[in-house]
């Protein structure tokens, strides 16, 4: 018998939380198949058999348990279950229907009769309100069963199924029901880290807006050509990380941190991408940023997106990690204040693109604007640089040919 005991995931990790088992109790699995998933402070792992055998549970889901507990045990003397036979394929002798028989044969053929088929609802069945939702919400009254007098659809019944077709839970009028769930413990070290990140630097946010122009017109007129190219989409994260990287260069205060008495200044970007999870919002890391192309950023995204998605997240892409961007633009957010991811010293937030009017040359003209928004901590960094950094970053996307080249056109031409 084989215990399956809970890997040293990480230095700083001693305890985990079992999610989920992957089979089920008494079943026979196979060498390194996946039996369970464990959910650490950072990500979610798969534990995978180290022998074939059956399996049996020792610790239950939901369970927090420490590095070196037993999961389960698996007993690799028991024999494999063996395999079911596929059905042969039928010949095609086998296959030709039977004759008729000559009583068969001088049957005559009895007359069918059709079923009546019941009348669809009518504008009867329905309450005039009830209607009037179902018509606003795109729904036919014959998908509707009503549980009014004689099968009448009412207000009630028209209101469930609106909520049904656009996903919505049923909800009981004036209803006062609760539940209770254990916080996760993702949710739980997010919850921690953001209230240790409030409490622990002298956070300051400044805002500051940039003209989308230039960027939208070489996403229209390069962006076909881009993923045909790159099999990859030409997306706004990839401008904005190569802009962060070029103002990191000039103001590598906003690229530190604290370690005790000391400020550590990073030569290098390790771009942290906040990424929305089912689970929860996790920060991967783009490491060396300043040294990848627009491609390889908008692969190195798409990548850990899918990742984060699916859940195979590791805690080496969330490692790490000098500076961050998150894009709350995604989800229609207009302004906000973004908090700082400790031990860093800033983050950069991104909002909705949303046309304004704006004065230029004197003109009053629509633009596609967004509202950038930098956090950041003020032991570190003084306002003039923080101010100094977005206005960098402004730059640098409001003139995508600096952004390309790392500096103006002109100035590299005359040195």
């Amino acid at each position: 018998m084989t215990e399956l005991k809970v890997p040293s995931v990480a230095e700083s990790i001693t305890e985990v939380t079992l999610s989920r088992f992957l089979v089920k109790d008494g079943d026979y699995v196979e060498l390194d198949q996946p039996i369970c998933e464990l959910e650490t402070d950072k990500a979610s792992q798969e534990i995978p058999s180290p022998i074939a055998g059956v399996v049996k549970f020792v610790a239950k889901e939901g369970d927090d348990l420490k590095v070196g507990a037993v999961i389960c045990k698996i007993d690799e003397s028991a024999a494999a279950p063996a395999k079911k036979e596929e059905p042969k394929a039928e010949t095609k002798e086998e296959k030709k229907p039977a004759a008729k028989t000559p009583e068969v044969a001088e049957k005559k053929a009895e007359p069918v009769v059709q079923a009546a088929t019941p009348k669809a609802e009518t504008s009867s069945h329905v309450t005039p309100v009830a209607k009037k939702i179902l018509e606003e919400g795109a729904v036919k009254i014959t998908e509707v069963k009503g549980s009014g007098a004689g099968g009448k659809i009412t207000k009630e019944d028209a209101l469930k199924a609106v909520r049904a077709k656009a996903g919505m839970p049923a909800r009981e009028a004036f209803s006062r029901n609760e539940r209770r769930e254990k916080m996760s413990r993702l949710r739980k070290t997010i919850a921690e880290r953001l209230v240790y990140s409030k409490n622990s630097t002298a956070m300051l946010t400044t805002f500051n807006e940039v003209d989308m122009t230039a960027i939208n017109k070489i996403r229209e007129k390069y962006g076909d050509a881009f993923k045909k190219k790159n099999e990859v989409s030409l997306g706004l994260m990839s401008f904005f990380a190569k802009a962060v990287c070029n103002a990191l260069e000039k103001f590598p205060a906003v690229n530190s941190s604290i370690e005790e008495n000391e400020i550590i200044y990073h030569d290098y970007a390790d771009i942290s991408i906040a990424v929305s999870t089912p689970k929860g919002l996790v920060v991967p890391v783009i490491r060396n940023a300043e040294s990848l192309s627009l491609v390889h950023i908008e692969k190195k995204v798409k990548e850990l997106a899918i990742k984060g998605r699916d859940g195979l997240l590791t805690m080496e892409d969330m490692t790490g990690g000098t500076f961050t961007i998150s894009n709350g633009g995604v989800f229609g957010s207009l302004m906000s204040t973004p908090i700082i991811n400790p031990p860093q010293t800033a983050i950069l937030g991104m909002h909705k693109v949303q046309d304004r009017p704006v004065v230029i040359d004197g003109q009053i003209v629509a633009r596609p604007m967004m509202y950038l928004a930098l956090s950041y901590d003020h032991r570190i960094i003084d306002g003039k640089e923080s101010v100094s950094f977005l206005v960098a970053v402004k730059d640098f996307l409001e003139n995508p040919h600096k952004l390309l080249l790392g500096a103006d056109p002109v100035e590299l031409l005359l040195g």
